[in-house]
């Protein structure tokens, strides 16, 4: 058997194991690759370690780090409080609100899976009291954090314009950016008005101790930390600097003034998904140097036309989403296949890019997945998870179809 199907039934099997164990497939990435180039292709491992994204895992720490501080000192939970007061007791906002707010805290950088394990349970606790269907508040604050997943200062929206920078597709961090963020608004519009949002507004809510003054007010901590991500952000917008490097460099100012728990930062940093995502990326190097890539990509051609390839990669990608990893082994897998894809069918790849990255983060609402796991955590009456978790199935498994007629519309 050839090195480059050995390569591509390794990515075969770690994308099942994926989605039916809890088994990290970033490790059996790193195995697969050993095993397959060394003792099946004569490599030396230098140059199977060659795939590994150096880069990639020091912007992804440092940004995990910086927000894990942030979220720890309560920084990150008070800017939330804040934004819920703004509501003023206007029920029908509140969902609109907690969607706007997730964006927000995402975009900053924390990244979807973090802002919707902050936000969830205040979220899901806030429209028992106020009389928002939970569900309804699931869609609005669940697709609000992944609405800001693609930030170029976020964790997925780094390994996303890190792909795409190797494969030729750099310099459309914005863009890339803008089309998560509209397919998510535009599905959570959709389900706000098909769920009844729009009857809330004739309802009042008095407020509770969630959105006191008090609890929103900000110390000295807090301040520091603001200050420290704006002059990351500021220093990367404006400077040029690395993103990542920042992050560190504002994560070592935050320890020495003592407004951060350093040691439960690093601990509380996704180091799964970071050893996920690395361990992935050199099983695609080396899929890429043996040939297994093009067997992959020559697959997805068969399926689509250059009329239908937006629609048919968001359908795909978002059936496999379901299951597995959509930051760390999905879009690993399917992006690097973009330039073949163009090669032999046509089209714009950066609109099918995109058709991969809005259609596999659309199903994540699922309760499969961790953003819809997290909107059910947070409801505290047992009785309503069940039902909340056969909506969201429901949701999470329609947006596969909702998702490939959008990015075909859209793209």
């Amino acid at each position: 058997m050839s090195l480059a199907w050995l390569s591509l039934i390794a990515l075969i099997i770690a994308i099942v194991l994926s989605c039916f164990t809890r088994l990290n497939v970033g490790i059996l990435g790193l195995a697969s690759a050993w095993i397959v180039g060394v003792y099946f292709g004569g490599m030396g491992l230098n140059d199977v370690l060659g795939g590994f994204p150096t880069q990639l895992f020091l912007t992804l720490a440092g940004v995990t780090l910086l927000f894990s501080q942030a979220h720890l000192n309560g920084t990150l939970d008070k800017l939330a409080l804040r934004a819920v007061g703004l509501c003023r007791g206007n029920v029908g906002f509140i969902p609109v609100m907690f969607f706007l707010l997730g964006a927000a805290i995402a975009t900053m950088g924390p990244g979807n899976i973090a802002t919707a394990a902050m936000l969830a349970p205040m979220a899901m606790t806030t429209a028992s009291r106020a009389g928002v269907p939970l569900f309804l508040m699931a869609i609005m604050v669940g697709n609000g954090a992944q609405a800001g997943a693609l930030s170029p200062f976020a964790p997925t929206g780094i390994i996303v314009n890190g792909i795409m920078d190797r494969i030729g597709l750099g310099g459309y961090e914005f863009r890339t950016y803008l089309a998560g963020f509209a397919g998510h608004a535009i599905v959570a519009l959709g389900g706000y008005l098909l769920f009844g949002g729009w009857r809330l507004f004739t309802r009042t809510y008095v407020g509770g101790e969630e959105t006191s003054k008090e609890a929103a007010a900000f110390d000295r901590k807090n301040v520091i930390t603001m200050a420290a991500i704006g002059g990351v952000l500021l220093s990367v917008l404006f400077a040029g600097a690395n993103v990542g490097m920042a992050a560190f460099a504002a994560a070592v100012l935050l320890a020495v003034f003592g407004v951060a728990d350093h040691d439960q930062a690093v601990k509380r940093m996704p180091w799964f998904v970071i050893i996920m995502v690395c361990g992935v990326t050199v099983l695609i190097a080396l899929m890429e140097k043996t040939g297994g890539l093009d067997l992959f990509t020559r697959f997805l051609a068969f399926m689509a036309t250059e009329q239908t390839a937006t629609g048919v990669v968001a359908f795909v990608t978002a059936v496999v989403s379901v299951y597995s990893s959509t930051s760390g082994v999905v879009l690993p897998a399917f992006l690097p296949t973009v330039p073949g894809l163009v090669m032999r069918i046509g089209g714009d790849p950066i609109a099918i890019a995109s058709a991969m990255n809005v259609g596999a983060h659309l199903v994540d609402m699922s309760p499969l997945s961790t953003t819809g796991a997290m909107c059910l955590t947070g409801i505290t009456d047992t009785k309503d998870v069940r039902p909340v978790y056969n909506r969201l199935l429901a949701w999470g498994a329609s947006m596969t179809v909702v998702g490939a007629l959008l990015c075909w519309i859209m793209f």
